[in-house]
């Protein structure tokens, strides 16, 4: 028996739709009803017969700290992935991150270890990888965290999740963990998930940004957790991107696959540097939510370049191109965005 945290989470349902298709014996974990609904809706995606896979699923109601219910969710459990968490780069949501992202995945590691789990897969990011004072060297696996960095809170507890996780390998569970760069996926078009960049870039941005990062797609993402807990690999850490590029770049390849305008204006350091300061000064004055942090702002224009070798050497396998996953993600994205 295989256990999903995060099941209603982008990842979380493409995996379980990878997993229930592949006719493996399935438990999810869930907090809230209402988001069963989208795992539904990622399943229809795919497949007229979405509702027979998606009842194959046992669904568990369930809180990464609340122990006494992971237990009830671990009960005749082999296999793990771990693919919850809380994605935020607001300051003052640090104290929530690490409730749910450190102490969350410290629970889960915790339950393996006294369930004696056979693997356990967990969703890092590549916010949790170091970053290298040459902007033009590859990051890799092996590029070391600077704690004294001006770090975002996301990537600290992240991190910090992943100690937890090798930890766990020390008490005797086998583990993998992956990092992924920025992933795309349909189905979850607001809040943290790339898709709100998609539904962003389809109403219009004025401005884009120099910054580069690593992008794939959530298939490819899913594919690979697949492969990686039926294989004979553990206590290792593998890099997930299908490709390094600018945002400016990606926003153009999105915004012709949306059939739009992109962006044709550089936000400069200046108006990127004024806007966290007044978007801090506006959530002290008058209690808004955080937009862009200072760490933040500084990541946007940031070059970063991700090593994929690794995962590719490890398995023999080659990603999906960057046009192939926006094209899909735009191709749903406009289905669901003509719907009452």
């Amino acid at each position: 028996m295989i256990l999903v945290t995060g099941g209603t989470g982008l990842v979380g349902s493409h995996l379980l739709y990878k997993l229930v298709s592949e006719n493996e014996h399935v438990k999810a974990i869930y907090r809230r009803a209402h988001t069963l609904e989208r795992v539904k809706h990622v399943f229809s995606y795919y497949t007229e017969n979405h509702k027979e896979l998606y009842d194959k699923i046992e669904w568990v109601e369930a809180d990464l700290n609340d122990v006494p219910s992971l237990e009830i969710a671990f009960k005749d459990v082999d296999y793990v992935y771990h693919c919850a968490a809380f994605v935020s780069f607001e300051p003052n949501k640090y104290y929530q991150l690490r409730n749910i992202n450190i102490d969350g995945t410290a629970n889960i590691v915790n339950l393996s270890v006294s369930n004696n789990i056979k693997k356990l897969c967990y969703v890092s990011s590549i916010a949790a990888i170091g970053h290298e004072s040459n902007p033009n060297q590859l990051i890799t696996e092996q590029t070391e965290w600077n704690p004294e960095e001006d770090n975002s809170v996301y990537a600290i507890t992240k991190y910090g999740a992943e100690m937890e996780v090798w930890r766990g390998t020390q008490e005797g569970v086998p583990a993998i963990i992956i990092n992924p760069g920025i992933i795309l996926g349909p189905g979850y078009w607001k809040g943290g998930s790339s898709g709100n960049l998609f539904r962003l870039i389809h109403k219009g941005l004025k401005y884009y940004t120099s910054g580069t990062s690593g992008y794939v797609g959530v298939w490819d993402v899913c594919d690979i957790m697949f492969k990686l807990m039926h294989s004979d690999l553990e206590n290792e850490r593998y890099i997930l991107i299908s490709e390094n590029l600018s945002f400016n770049d990606f926003q153009k390849k999105v915004a012709q696959s949306l059939n739009v305008n992109p962006a044709k204006k550089e936000a400069s350091t200046f108006i990127l540097e004024v806007g966290w300061r007044l978007d801090w000064l506006m959530s002290k004055l008058f209690g808004k939510r955080r937009k862009i942090s200072k760490q933040l702002a500084k990541s946007v224009r940031t070059k970063t370049i991700y090593d994929n070798s690794k995962i590719k050497n490890a398995l023999q396998i080659e990603f999906s191109t960057i046009e192939n996953s926006i094209a899909k993600v735009s191709k749903y994205y406009l289905k669901d965005s003509t719907k009452p």
